[in-house]
């Protein structure tokens, strides 16, 4: 999730965990000082994994970087907002210090001055290296970065390319779809002029007369040609345009629907929908023997016309449930949201996993535990940490946002763990293996990194 880059003047950092893992909730009655939320052998083990993070949206060093996200929601602007991103939240220093050693109390307009004349100064220093040093300073090894395409600074061996999925979805006129919400009117021109992008790639000047030309000559050689790019996974934002119920389509009738309006005219909502339900179970299949995992979009936001229930990942049990798709490992990306428990529920199922992402930032480290102790007594293997990097505007870049986030779930991993042991679900030895798994091991798997 890439919020608007004007939202911000300057970023919020969210980490009780870039400060005291120590520090207590006034209405937590189960922490004493004697005994912090975190459990001090626990937090100083995971602070020194070096982190695999699962989702981000990192900046390269192109100018203007138009490559960053397929759906960049600046023009969704104001958005309605959660307090913890306000510009008021006083743990936002922790992230400034982190990065660059931000040695004032305050945010000042003078001291944000000095501040700005760092950051510009370390970056021009740094120069095609500054996104490899961005992680050395946040204890990551590998991002994975959810771009359309990588650019300079990105470097293969520490950013892996996640390429978007979503335009694949909308090769009909998209008119009656960008009516539906004011939001989604801004966003869908940004879905069309992707896959004509994708198109151009290929040297085709339209889509094809008819579905099966579609997937022979678009949809399986885009896939190809972006795992030949070296894409470890697929992303869709499809709760931004669409709910994601995809059903079962028959080919018979997606072929129908493509057929009528591939030279022109406006589908009915329903006629699409069964397209596109049809190309998604067709997009995840082939993703599948391509080896790469599918990362949905599942959060209750962002954008003030956002379907909440839209997002909810129990919508796709269905399609989770399809036996020809069980080859396809399948990532709910930011974990659901106000829908975890749906998405602990999923869990179950042998080809789903769950990440972080977003979380690090929305919630919490005490909140965030909560939902992770409860998917770690479960399903440790298929749980994944990731930030939600990004640029949020001309003071929070992706790099400062990746320090917040990548705290936070930290702070929350060790609150969890702590409170596993406390209670004797795990040893501490175990709980310092599901660390390493949740910090690392598990999406370094998942996508097939190998890592040393």
């Amino acid at each position: 999730m890439r919020l608007p880059a004007l939202v911000f003047t300057v970023v919020f950092a969210l980490a009780s965990a870039l400060g005291s893992c120590s520090r207590l909730p006034a209405d937590d009655a189960s922490a004493t000082p004697a005994q912090p939320l975190a459990d001090s052998d626990l937090a100083a083990f995971v602070a020194k994994i070096r982190a695999v993070d699962n989702h981000t949206h990192p900046n390269s060093l192109a100018p203007a970087d138009t490559d960053a996200d397929a759906l960049p929601l600046d023009g969704l602007m104001p958005i309605e907002l959660p307090v913890r991103f306000g510009l008021d939240n006083p743990e936002m220093l922790a992230a400034y210090r982190t990065m660059y050693q931000y040695p004032h109390a305050d945010m000042s307009e003078a001291h944000l001055k000095e501040l700005r004349g760092t950051m510009q100064r370390i970056a021009k220093a740094k120069g095609d290296s500054f996104p490899a040093w961005v992680l050395d300073q946040v204890g990551t090894e590998v991002m994975l970065a959810n771009r359309v395409a990588m650019g300079p600074g990105l470097t293969s061996s520490r950013f892996r390319w996640v390429s978007f999925a979503d335009p694949l979805l909308y090769p009909l006129s998209n008119r009656n779809e960008a009516a539906v919400t004011p939001d989604r009117a801004k966003l869908f021109p940004l879905t069309a002029k992707l896959l004509r992008r994708y198109l151009a790639d290929l040297t085709i000047a339209r889509v094809p007369a008819t579905l099966d030309g579609y997937l022979k000559t678009v949809v399986t050689p885009t896939l190809e040609a972006q795992r030949r790019g070296g894409a470890v996974a697929i992303k869709f934002e499809a709760a931004y345009l669409r709910s994601l119920d995809f059903g079962d389509a028959s080919a018979l009738a997606a072929t129908g629907v493509y057929a009528r309006y591939a030279a022109g005219g406006d589908p009915s909502r329903a006629d699409y929908k069964t397209l596109q339900d049809f190309l998604f179970r067709y997009i995840a299949r082939e993703a599948g023997r391509l080896g790469m995992p599918v990362h949905v979009h599942a959060f209750n936001g962002a954008g003030n016309y956002f379907s909440a229930s839209g997002a909810d990942p129990a919508l796709m049990e269905p399609m989770l449930n399809d036996s020809t798709l069980r080859a396809t490992r399948f990532v709910i990306v930011h974990g659901g949201g106000a829908y975890s428990a749906q998405a602990g529920a999923l869990l179950w199922k042998p080809n789903v996993y769950a990440d972080i992402s977003f979380m690090t930032l929305a919630y919490s480290p005490s909140q965030l535990a909560d939902i992770l102790r409860g998917w770690l007594l479960q399903f440790p293997n298929k749980v994944l940490f990731g930030t939600d990097a990004s640029a949020f505007g001309p003071d929070a870049g992706w790099d400062v946002v990746a320090a917040a986030a990548t705290g936070g779930g930290r702070t929350a991993l060790a609150i969890a763990l702590t409170e596993m042991v406390r209670r004797g679900e795990v040893s501490r030895i175990r709980a310092k293996e599901i660390a390493t798994m949740v910090m690392r091991t598990n999406a370094a798997t998942l996508h097939d990194l190998r890592l040393r």
